[in-house]
């Protein structure tokens, strides 16, 4: 294993995980190391119970992020979550639909099928998952959420020949699957502005993918039902201090599955669960830097 692990090093990647848990000096541009994002968040009406319970609370998030896809918005409610973003200035970014979920094959709901991820099958797939960013952009939304790496690459082709508008911006989803330096290293290099590694990675883990890339790390404190369930909260400011710049995508356990399509009550519980992860970040890494509030034009 140690030529492997002297190659590794060579290259300029981690040569194992980082159990050594050290700091990260990386930094969002604005100098914060953390920044809060809430997904799930489906429609206009949850998306403003969202924001105005968050400011019942006097707390600042950065990302609100719909899951089920571009495809099942109207153009009226894609306008108004727009709106919405642009007056509490917080980033919107819509997901591109179809997926695996929602295509014709029914491989995907079976146990060995999901496997796949969400990943597109096909190429008239890719090319109607290219026509929701444009969509998407038509409304002046430039920030969207990527299943394929595959579309991806292709996306970020499009920005370099000058297709696409040079501001948008590609999140990649956990359901892709990814959970390591090289596979960060690559959606990295193809494209991507953040990264989702899958939601149940550990801290040395994480670490060692800060180290091999320098965009934002998206990771969950909590998650839904149907991927576990689990609450990291105390290990956010861990997250926090290993693995800066992230996002930490918190409210999800509020939902029972990720195409959950929240109310405007689910909205206001995950709104609960950002205030809980911040008293713990107050308390136990009160030296953390969050960002400011954005300003979205």
């Amino acid at each position: 294993m140690e030529k492997t692990r002297e190659f590794l090093k060579k290259i300029g990647m981690p040569a194992g995980d980082a159990y050594d848990l050290p700091s990260s000096e990386k930094r969002f541009p604005d100098g914060g190391q953390y920044r809060f994002e809430v997904p799930g968040i489906q429609g206009p009406g949850p998306m403003k119970a969202l924001l105005e319970e968050l400011d019942s609370y006097n707390i600042t998030i950065h990302r609100v992020t719909q899951t089920r896809g571009i495809m099942m918005l109207t153009d009226e409610e894609i306008s108004e979550m727009v709106a919405l973003a642009k007056k509490w200035n917080v980033e919107l970014v819509l997901a591109i639909g179809p997926r695996a979920t929602t295509d014709t094959s029914a491989s995907v709901q079976t146990p060995e099928g999901q496997r796949m991820g969400y990943r597109l099958r096909g190429q008239e797939q890719v090319v109607r998952a290219v026509e929701e960013v444009k969509r998407g952009l038509s409304f002046e939304c430039t920030s969207f959420l990527v299943y394929d790496e595959g579309c991806l690459w292709l996306l970020n082709e499009m920005i370099k020949n000058n297709e696409l508008p040079e501001e948008c911006k590609f999140k990649v989803s956990a359901h892709a699957g990814h959970g390591n330096p090289c596979s960060a290293k690559l959606l990295e290099s193809i494209g991507a502005g953040s990264f989702n590694p899958v939601r149940d990675i550990q801290l040395q883990m994480m670490a060692a993918i800060r180290q091999a890339v320098d965009i934002p790390l998206d990771l969950h404190t909590e998650n839904p039902a149907s991927s576990g369930g689990f609450i990291r909260h105390y290990e956010v400011p861990e997250m926090i201090r290993t693995s800066a710049p992230i996002y930490l995508k918190t409210g999800g356990s509020v939902a029972k599955n990720h195409s959950w399509d929240s109310t405007a009550n689910d909205a206001k519980a995950r709104a609960k669960q950002v205030k809980l992860v911040k008293r713990v970040i107050d308390a136990y890494y009160p030296d953390a830097v969050s960002s400011p509030k954005l300003t979205i034009k």
